[in-house]
């Protein structure tokens, strides 16, 4: 427990410090970014100042968390021997034991949030002065690093601030390994280089001739077409249109097998100076959604969107974490107190309860959560007001496993001696037969996740989750579906999205079968 423990009181102390200091931690910044963009998560003050209160609520609950289980790791005597020997045979099960090692390391990935991924620099030297955007809050222009014209007071471009920087050598840039938001960072379309073979145009790499969109460019970093052209077997065939350096249409013509036939220019100068223009040699063009190109810097390509595959996962994985350390937590509390107390009261409280647990579970879950996700407006709509709706439904399951331990174990001599000795019910019920049920909820721990991030894909796959400036990874597997001639996004989203659970599952398998008491009470 203590490093969990160690884990949550570090968490908590970066949220503070970054909201005191004005600084965005890896993941700590989550939980006043929430807050103050979420219009009911915040409330104003008196004074005209805006109070986070779900931030520094969710901070103190870190702490407070985080410091009990370090001082519980302290002072709670030696590890129960019947949990050591659980915890050897967990580790016995390779398959459930490697998982939960890739689980971790993926949820520490994670973790590490704009470190990773993201279109801010984690560092710029500029005039021999070091800046760290990536971890600001607000906007950093391009002004700020002495790009000017229109796009001054525009959100600082380091990508193109690193390219000049380089190209001049004033400065250094420090992009994140994929340099890319999950979303709301539109790139421009890619291109790959073609190469020529007896007159005829091949992709790089490729044994079969060209069919496409073809252009040379201006700038092949900005995108910047100079002259397009179509092309059939390797050969310019059809319409070709070019454009002046301000992206102005200049030229149009047609080619038919290799030959031009008609062409028309009406820019500036002349068309022998037009088509003389420096730029780069012929390329494929690839519109998006483009096939993954590591050249390029897209290695699962890109969606229809224009973002990139990688980080758009990325972004997925880290919605499905942070649903998952919310929503267990409230379901699991709601859950085991309802269920424990249902057992133990039993008589007219355990009545009423089952009935109206009756009626929800018959409730068609999914239409349901349908309804209530269109009945929210589209300004309110989040990762909180989805989780909230999914807990209202989701801590019935575990109630009556619950409800049937406490029945079990309420008339059992160690409840009668609680009793004698005066404990009361909250005392009875949370600490000494809620222990008594940890293999219960241990076990339905993966489980639940597994149904979380399930139910999370399905809202987003039918477009009643959450909102499209967050990344999930069943709103990419419907524009996968929606473009089945780009096969790497349904392929991309399908492998990370069943390896996941496939993981969760040997999990949830190897803490069954390490806690299964008929297993191990033969005698050697």
């Amino acid at each position: 427990m203590r490093i969990p423990g160690l884990i949550l009181t570090a968490l908590g102390a970066l949220a503070a410090t970054g909201e005191l200091l004005g600084l965005d931690f890896p993941t700590a910044r989550w939980f006043f970014a929430t807050s103050h963009d979420v219009p009911w998560l915040h409330c104003h003050l008196s004074n005209g100042r805006e109070l986070p209160w779900f931030g520094w609520l969710s901070t103190a609950l870190l702490l407070a968390g985080g410091l009990w289980l370090v001082l519980r790791s302290w002072l709670g005597g030696p590890r129960n021997p019947v949990t050591a020997q659980r915890i050897r045979r967990f580790r016995a099960i390779k398959r459930g034991y490697f998982s939960l090692i890739i689980l971790l390391c993926l949820g520490g990935l994670a973790g590490l949030d704009q470190v990773v991924v993201g279109k801010r620099a984690l560092a710029v030297k500029y005039e021999g002065k070091w800046s760290f955007p990536a971890f600001l809050p607000g906007t950093v222009k391009n002004a700020d690093y002495g790009m000017g014209g229109e796009l001054a007071e525009a959100p600082a471009d380091f990508r193109e601030l690193k390219r000049r920087l380089e190209a001049s050598g004033s400065g250094r840039v420090i992009l994140p390994p994929i340099p890319y938001d999950p979303t709301g960072d539109t790139l421009p379309a890619r291109s790959k280089g073609l190469v020529q073979r007896d007159g005829v145009y091949y992709e790089a790499g490729g044994s079969s001739p060209f069919s496409g969109m073809a252009a040379t460019y201006h700038d092949v970093e900005k995108s910047l077409i100079h002259v397009r052209y179509s092309m059939r077997n390797g050969l310019r065939s059809g319409p070709v249109d070019g454009y002046d350096p301000d992206g102005s249409a200049v030229y149009s013509g047609d080619y038919k097998y290799g030959e031009l036939v008609s062409e028309r220019f009406n820019g500036t100068g002349t068309k022998a100076q037009f088509l003389a223009l420096p730029g780069s040699a012929l390329r494929a063009v690839k519109y998006h959604p483009a096939p993954p190109m590591p050249e390029a810097g897209n290695w699962l390509g890109t969606t229809s969107q224009g973002y990139d595959v990688l980080a758009y996962l990325y972004g997925g994985l880290q919605v499905n974490f942070k649903a998952a350390l919310i929503y267990l937590p409230i379901i699991y509390l709601i859950g085991i107190s309802v269920g424990m107390m249902m057992g133990f009261f039993g008589g007219w409280f355990d009545l009423v309860i089952q009935r109206l647990i009756e009626i929800f579970s018959n409730m068609p879950f999914l239409f349901v959560v349908i309804i209530f996700s269109r009945m929210v407006p589209e300004r309110y709509k989040g990762l909180p007001v989805i989780l909230t709706i999914l807990i209202v439904f989701g801590w019935m399951g575990m109630t009556f496993l619950m409800r049937t331990a406490a029945y079990r174990d309420r008339e059992r001599d160690y409840i009668a001696a609680a009793r004698v000795l005066g404990a009361g019910t909250p005392r009875i019920l949370f600490l000494h037969l809620l222990p008594n049920t940890v293999a219960i909820l241990v076990t339905l721990v993966p489980f639940t996740l597994s149904g979380l991030i399930f139910s999370l894909t399905s809202l987003d796959y039918l477009g009643f989750g959450l909102p499209p400036e967050s990344a999930t990874w069943g709103r990419l597997l419907n524009d996968g579906l929606a473009n089945l001639s780009a096969p790497w996004l349904v392929t991309s989203t399908f492998v990370v999205l069943v390896g996941l659970l496939v993981l969760i599952t040997f999990v949830g398998e190897a803490v069954r079968e390490a806690i299964d008491p008929k297993k191990f009470t033969y005698y050697r």
